[in-house]
C-alpha cells in the first residue's frame, strides 16, 4: 500500500513540475504584448521595428462600402464594423491587427483590433517577384478597410500583419504570416 501511495505521489509531483515548467517557460502570446504607452522613435517597449523591403508600395485602405448607387454613410459604417466576408482567405492576426484576402477582385482586408494608438498594417507578398504592397488601416480601433490590388491569376500571395505608428512611419512586431494563398482562390 505504501508503494502505491509513493507511486501516486511521484506521478502527482511530476505532473505538477510539468505544468509549472509549461506555465513559466511558455512564450508570451502576441495578444498579451503590452499596449504602446510611452512611444518614442524607438517604438513601444519590447517591440522590434520591421524594415520594409526596397520597392514596397504603401497604400492607405478605404472603408468598405456596400453596393449602392449613392454613398450611404450608415451602410459604409455598418460594413466597416462588420468585417470581412466569409469568402476571405488566409485570415491572419497578431496583436491588434488582422487581415485576409478575397480572391475575386484581389481585395485585401485589414482590421484594427486593439485600441493602442497604433494602426494595423498588412503586407502582401507574391511568389513571382512583384514588389511587396502594404495596406494600412488608419481608421481606428474596431474598423476594417480594404485595398484593391491586381495580381496574376496563376500566382500566390502571402500576408504579413503588423502594427504601424503613423507618427513615425514605422512598422512594428509582433507579426504573423499567412500560408500561401492562390490568387484565383482555387486550392
Amino acid at each position: 500500500m505504501r508503494n502505491k501511495w509513493r507511486a501516486r505521489l511521484g506521478v502527482l509531483t511530476g505532473a505538477s513540475a510539468l505544468v509549472l515548467s509549461a506555465v513559466t517557460a511558455s512564450p508570451v502570446a502576441a495578444d498579451e504584448v503590452p499596449p504602446a504607452t510611452a512611444r518614442g522613435d524607438e517604438g513601444p517597449p519590447g517591440w522590434r521595428e520591421v524594415e520594409m523591403p526596397p520597392g514596397t508600395k504603401i497604400a492607405e485602405g478605404v472603408a468598405p462600402v456596400q453596393d449602392a448607387p449613392l454613398p450611404d454613410v450608415k451602410a459604409a459604417a455598418a460594413a466597416a464594423a462588420a468585417g470581412p466576408p466569409s469568402s476571405c482567405l488566409g485570415a491572419t492576426a497578431a496583436y491588434g491587427a488582422g487581415g485576409c484576402f478575397v480572391p475575386y477582385g484581389d481585395i485585401f482586408w485589414v482590421g484594427d483590433l486593439r485600441k493602442d494608438g497604433m494602426s494595423a498594417a498588412v503586407g502582401i507578398y507574391t511568389d513571382y517577384g512583384r514588389a511587396p504592397d502594404v495596406c494600412l488601416n488608419k481608421n481606428g480601433v474596431n474598423t476594417w478597410v480594404t485595398c484593391n490590388k491586381d495580381y496574376r491569376e496563376d500566382g500566390n500571395v502571402r500576408l504579413q500583419v503588423w502594427r504601424y505608428d503613423s507618427g513615425t512611419g514605422k512598422f512594428y512586431q509582433p507579426e504573423a504570416w499567412s500560408s500561401w494563398i492562390p490568387v484565383d482562390g482555387q486550392y
